[in-house]
């Protein structure tokens, strides 16, 4: 009796779930926007680097950074939105960049001292 009633309680749930609508699959779920990636400033000797706007909350921010590194001021920017943070508005010109400790950073300003 009981494999009797075990059989059909199977049927019945067999039947109900053939009988079901599809479940729509829901879409892949949206990976969370990436972090902008700080351009490299790797570099071996002074011609390696550049000067590149690398972006800021304000819009343009010139950096020294490799010559093939790729930056992304707009995602800068629109990180900076989503995430409601602000910068000082501003820049200092950069004339040109050197390697220093492996590292692209600004020369010094012609005429300017050393330090």
């Amino acid at each position: 009796m009981i494999g009797r009633g075990l059989a059909l309680a199977c049927c019945v749930w067999l039947a109900a779930c053939a009988g079901a609508a599809p479940r729509e699959e829901s879409p892949p779920a949206q990976p969370a926007e990436a972090a902008v990636q700080e351009p490299s400033r790797h570099c071996e000797v002074d011609a390696d680097c550049a000067v590149k706007n690398v972006g800021n909350c304000c819009g343009y921010f010139p950096a020294c950074v490799h010559k093939d590194a790729a930056t992304f001021p707009e995602q800068v920017k629109a990180e900076c939105a989503r995430e409601g943070r602000m910068a000082i508005c501003g820049f200092a010109e950069i004339d040109a960049c050197q390697c220093v400790e492996n590292r692209c950073v600004a020369a010094p300003a012609a005429g300017a001292e050393v330090q």
